[in-house]
């Protein structure tokens, strides 16, 4: 006998989670893309399995944890608030062949990779629109000799460099058969909202000044841009500590940014007394961000910037820094939680780092990319695909074997050949 059936069941809401209010910010609303590492099986049997099958499954696994990720953002009015939509949808996963070996690639990697927006499964020119898209974009790229490429881009407004390694080493340990992620994933978005109301301290935040070293962001916009990588190796550091004069306490990597930011400057011929700023990021996970400190686990983003400016003095051809103003005090304890009341307060979430005559770079030495394991060893090569908004400090293995540090740039044609003419004659001598 035939029955009619009828019945209304009740849906649970999907879960909002919204995103803090550094995540939060006009400048991290874009794909970060990252070359993810070249790796080449272990042995002959290792070769005969599939690596876009076992990433694929891995991803999957990790995803369960990583659930956010998987969700699309949206953005919410009054103040262009963005949230994540926890809708299940998914990230996208794509396989590719390739007839190239990762020899061909020479003997050191680094960036920029030659045609790298091949590695990469979402061209750059959607990197901007957030909104209503995939969090995340894979591609597995098999290569003739047996290795393959991890390409990956992730939404920054979900993530930071150390975030995202902690997403890749889950996928990587869920790839090789682990049944969860050793650190488990912390949303904890909260500790990084404004207060109520905002209350912004007197640091100032100078990054997010638009008016000053230039506020005219498409200066070169009319030029040709290329890439280049720049390697330093011991004996340019032990020149560059030379330069420094004996006993100087400073770091490595303000040694090389300073030295570089002088010289960009000089390359780019700015006019006298122009002002110049180079901007750098801070990672703030270790320290006083909130009334507590961020758990382990949490994998949004945490970090604030340090701020130098100074005035242009010109000598003929060459140029240096005159006077400056250096603004440190992204370290001090209140500073980020500073940050997120600033965005709030403004509502219009002004950008960082858009001034014509910022130098902004990060240090990603020791942010772990080339060390994740997705079943093969560890990485050839992990980190950026090329420079773009950002410069970025990298370490690299020498055709000797040697540590290097590779800084890769773009920059106008003009400028960039005589960027390279300079360090040429600055390395010769």
């Amino acid at each position: 006998m035939a029955t009619t059936l009828s019945f209304t069941v009740t849906r649970s809401a999907r879960e909002l989670r919204p995103l803090s209010d550094i995540d939060d910010q006009d400048g991290l609303r874009f794909y970060r893309s990252g070359d993810g590492p070249p790796l080449l099986p272990t042995d002959a049997g290792a070769a005969a399995v599939d690596p876009a099958v076992i990433i694929r499954r891995g991803l999957a696994d990790a995803l369960v944890h990583y659930y956010p990720v998987a969700g699309r953002i949206r953005e919410e009015e009054p103040g262009r608030k963005l949230v994540v939509d926890c809708t299940g949808d998914g990230v996208l996963f794509v396989e590719a062949d390739d007839e190239v070996s990762l020899s061909d690639f020479g003997d050191v990697l680094c960036p920029p990779f030659p045609c790298y927006q091949e590695l990469l499964c979402e061209p750059d020119g959607r990197c901007a629109a957030v909104v209503g898209r995939p969090l995340l974009f894979v591609q597995v790229t098999r290569l003739r000799c047996g290795g393959f490429v991890f390409g990956l881009q992730i939404c920054h407004n979900i993530a930071d460099a150390a975030g995202t390694v902690q997403l890749l080493r889950a996928i990587g340990k869920m790839s090789r058969g682990m049944p969860a992620p050793t650190v488990s994933p912390v949303w904890a978005w909260e500790l990084l909202m404004a207060r109520s109301p905002p209350v912004v301290t007197t640091h100032g935040h100078p990054e997010y000044d638009d008016t000053a070293a230039g506020g005219n962001h498409d200066m070169f916009a009319d030029q040709p841009f290329v890439h280049r990588a720049f390697f330093f190796g011991p004996k340019e550091m032990s020149a560059l500590r030379d330069l420094a004069g004996a006993g100087a306490r400073v770091s490595r990597f303000d040694m090389l940014a300073a030295f570089l930011w002088q010289r960009r400057v000089a390359a780019l011929e700015y006019a006298d007394d122009d002002e110049v700023r180079v901007m750098f990021v801070v990672n703030a996970r270790a320290r006083m961000v909130s009334p507590a400190p961020l758990p382990a686990g949490f994998y949004g983003n945490a970090f604030a910037f340090a701020v130098a400016a100074c005035a242009v003095a010109r000598r003929g051809a060459s140029a240096r820094c005159r006077s400056g103003t250096w603004w440190a005090r992204a370290t001090a304890n209140g500073y980020v939680q500073s940050v997120a009341d600033l965005m709030a307060q403004r509502g219009r979430r002004p950008r960082f780092g858009r001034a014509a005559r910022t130098y902004l770079v990060s240090d990603v030495t020791r942010a772990g990319f080339e060390g994740v394991d997705f079943g093969w060893g560890e990485g050839a090569y992990g980190g950026p695909a090329a420079a773009t908004l950002a410069t970025f400090h990298l370490t690299v293995k020498g055709a000797g074997g040697e540590e290097l540090i590779v800084v890769p740039m773009c920059l106008p044609a003009a400028a960039m050949e005589r960027l390279e003419f300079d360090l040429q004659t600055w390395l010769n001598h």
